[in-house]
């Protein structure tokens, strides 16, 4: 299923079942959904069966880890875009297959991306343990979900950990996420913010207090919304995220604008209001924004958006495509 993703980030998508339940505000346009329902007859939703797949499509990656095999190199297989690994719903004996099936591909590198952090680590016990080969990514969208859920990816002892912030919703410090939580570490103390980056903080009794480097983010992919009702991201976004992993020495990439791309993008002390016409009789599917949120623009940044579709909005970011990845990542 999907040899040769057209995803910018993988080499190849294999679903092992499909269905999965929207879970947060990331999931309200999910092209999976409409994707499954429309043209595949599976039903999303709580207390909907998920379709186990054909086969021919779990002997797939067999074919890839061969080619890989011969080829010296390593794939990276995304597995579940039309579902979730840590589903609730989905059996326990398919996610045992799964993981069989993982252990048995040396030569691929099986990224698996959940909206449920919490059931990973427990569900991957059940499943005979995490094989070595996987790469365990979140999808978060906005500072919300990466205070939420950034700790409890930390907390996995897996060999590569990243972030999939697509759609991006809204702005996300990466340092201002702590690891507050007992679950991570009862000998913690007060506020022990280990920021999710750097993965250090020198005075945390979990790190020796030495500041030395102890868990951390391995890769950050973000991108824009696609699709009929897509969201349009604001670049600030973006450009925050791009920086804190070039400060951090964290491999960013970024994947899309989505169908919004800017028109219009500046800080402004005292803008000719004159020319918000113009803009707006131009782009007419476009939308002021200022990064305050409010409807004062005097020394703001102040940016146009207009929607011209996922292919012409692309996927440079200042003019620069981004394509990060993990050390010893096959690119």
């Amino acid at each position: 299923m999907a040899e040769n993703s057209a995803i910018e980030w993988t080499h190849h998508t294999f679903n092992p079942w499909i269905g999965c339940t929207k879970v947060g505000p990331g999931c309200d346009n999910c092209y999976a959904a409409d994707l499954a329902t429309v043209r595949l007859g599976v039903k999303w939703g709580a207390g909907e069966d998920r379709r186990h797949t054909a086969a021919s499509t779990w002997k797939q990656p067999r074919a890839w880890n061969r080619k890989a095999e011969a080829a010296g190199t390593r794939y990276r297989v995304f597995c579940a875009s039309l579902a979730d690994v840590f589903d609730n719903e989905v059996p326990a004996e398919w996610r045992a297959d799964l993981f069989q099936l993982i252990r048995e591909t040396p030569h691929l590198d099986w990224l698996l991306v959940t909206k449920r952090i919490g059931n990973a680590a427990k569900m991957a016990l059940a499943a005979g343990g995490w094989p070595g080969n996987v790469w365990l990514g979140i999808t978060v969208v906005n500072q919300a979900e990466a205070s939420r859920d950034v700790p409890k990816l930390l907390a996995v002892d897996v060999g590569v950990r990243f972030l999939s912030v697509e759609p991006l919703l809204g702005p996300i410090d990466l340092t201002e996420v702590s690891d507050t939580s007992t679950a991570l570490d009862p000998e913690c103390w007060g506020d022990c913010a280990c920021d999710s980056l750097y993965g250090r903080d020198p005075g945390c009794r979990r790190n020796g207090g030495d500041g030395g480097l102890k868990r951390k983010i391995d890769w950050v992919i973000v991108g824009g919304e696609s699709g009929p009702l897509a969201r349009p991201m604001h670049p600030d976004w973006a450009r925050s995220l791009r920086d804190q992993c070039a400060n951090a020495g964290v491999p960013f990439l970024f994947k899309q604008w989505g169908e919004h791309l800017t028109i219009f993008d500046r800080d402004i002390e005292d803008p000719d209001w004159r020319r918000c016409g113009h803009w707006e009789r131009e782009y007419p599917k476009g939308r002021w924004w200022n990064l305050a949120g409010g409807t004062g623009f005097h020394g703001e940044r102040v940016v146009y958006v207009d929607r011209v579709g996922k292919k012409a909005a692309g996927r440079l970011l200042d003019g620069v495509q981004h394509d990060g990845y993990p050390e010893g990542a096959s690119a």
